[in-house]
């Protein structure tokens, strides 16, 4: 059998709801000589039966015990066949010729070793919410901003597997910061390119565990950030990374998130002020006492230049 020259890597936890959808935008690539690695995470809803009742070769499934997304990762490169490996989540989607065009750009271009994309958001229910650009696009810029902005979409990434195990995979302290912390090692063996188009669908998806880290609070964007200068995490700082994603771990906190965060997408990215003031005043009602839904309800009715010009000054 021909050795797959891409590994899609496709972790998953409780996506039953989305995740036919995700592994047939897969299917469905232009490239065709790749395997669908699927880590199925300890879910304990229909996820494995959604994906064992999808009949192709190239899909490959590793169940195990609920473990985190970081650990997911690193037993799905150790199993992973590619030459390179394309992250995938496991309620986005992938446009047709994702594969072909990072794989085609990393063949090319053996001084790169890593590149994403930019994307299309959609909602929970797949609603169209905007499209976002990359802050940055070439090596020079994503480089000069990496300490302070994550430069990929993670689930948009195309890298060289070789050199991500050099750098030792996925730290596992580093919980919700994983994929930052690797961008940060991965910049001192090679170039960084942020293709500028969508190469992925992404859907915010309130049982996710990315939520806005304004949510998380002052300390964690601060512990975070001190990580990021270092290049490398303790084990007191991952426990307090940890500790303080576990109080969070709530549906509560979650909704509430989930909703500000496409109210923030319906009026900054994509200004359609009603359909913000929906997601908004959802946000209110689960989080009554947080002053930012009501700034972001009051500026849904400025004019949108007077929004972009706010959200550029407190940004």
């Amino acid at each position: 059998m021909e050795r797959p020259g891409v590994t899609v890597l496709m972790p998953a936890y409780n996506a039953g709801c989305y995740i036919a959808e995700a592994i047939e935008s897969v299917l469905c690539q232009t490239m065709k000589n790749f395997e669908l690695l699927i880590i199925n995470d300890g879910s304990t809803d229909n996820t494995e039966e959604v994906i064992r009742s999808l009949d192709d070769s190239r899909i490959t499934v590793i169940s195990q015990k609920h473990k985190g997304v970081a650990q997911a990762l690193n037993a799905g490169l150790h199993h992973a066949k590619g030459e390179y490996i394309a992250r995938f989540d496991a309620d986005d989607i992938c446009f047709p010729e994702r594969l072909e065009k990072q794989k085609h750009f990393l063949d090319v271009n053996p001084d790169y070793v890593i590149t994403g994309g930019d994307a299309v958001y959609i909602s929970e229910m797949g609603d169209y919410l905007c499209h976002y650009t990359c802050p940055s696009h070439d090596d020079e810029q994503l480089k000069a901003s990496l300490l302070t902005i994550c430069p990929f979409i993670h689930s948009s990434v195309m890298y060289r597997k070789a050199v991500v195990m050099l750098c030792g995979g996925y730290n596992e302290l580093a919980h919700n910061m994983e994929d930052h912390l690797l961008w940060v090692q991965l910049s001192r063996k090679g170039k960084f390119c942020n293709f500028a188009e969508p190469l992925i669908k992404v859907r915010f998806n309130p049982a996710s565990v990315t939520i806005d880290e304004r949510w998380r609070g002052k300390y964690f964007r601060s512990l975070k950030y001190d990580i990021l200068k270092k290049g490398f995490i303790t084990e007191s700082e991952g426990y307090a990374l940890w500790n303080i994603i576990h109080r969070q771990d709530n549906q509560k906190i979650k909704k509430g998130a989930y909703y500000a965060l496409c109210g923030k997408k319906y009026l900054i990215n994509n200004h359609q002020p009603k359909n913000a003031r929906v997601y908004i005043k959802k946000a209110i009602k689960i989080s009554p006492l947080r002053l930012d839904n009501y700034a972001l309800l009051v500026a849904s009715f400025f004019p949108p230049a007077l929004i972009k010009w706010l959200h550029q000054k407190i940004n």
